[in-house]
């Protein structure tokens, strides 16, 4: 942000966690799912002591579309995201 806009704000990343292989199921159900994928991570400072990493509900793409065909999909990347926020707090 401030090298485009001159816009200091607290550390951010956004970090791009997409598996391939459930991205690939979740595309072969449902084409125009690419919008919904949970594929990023967000780690920011909340504060001068604490980072936040957050991530999309992978449960999403399933609600908004109606379409079951992503419930696998949507509980694999669930599983897997939860594991590993999990483990930054271990």
């Amino acid at each position: 942000m401030h090298d485009k806009l001159g816009i200091n704000l607290e550390d951010y990343v956004i970090l791009g966690a997409c598996n391939p292989p459930l991205a690939h199921q979740a595309l072969e159900a449902e084409r125009e799912i690419g919008l919904l994928l949970p594929c990023n991570v967000v780690v920011r400072a909340d504060g001068p002591d604490a980072t936040l990493v957050q991530a999309l509900d992978p449960q999403v793409m399933v609600q908004l579309t109606g379409r079951d065909e992503l419930r696998p999909v949507a509980d694999e990347a669930t599983r897997r995201l939860r594991a590993a926020l999990d483990s930054l707090t271990a």
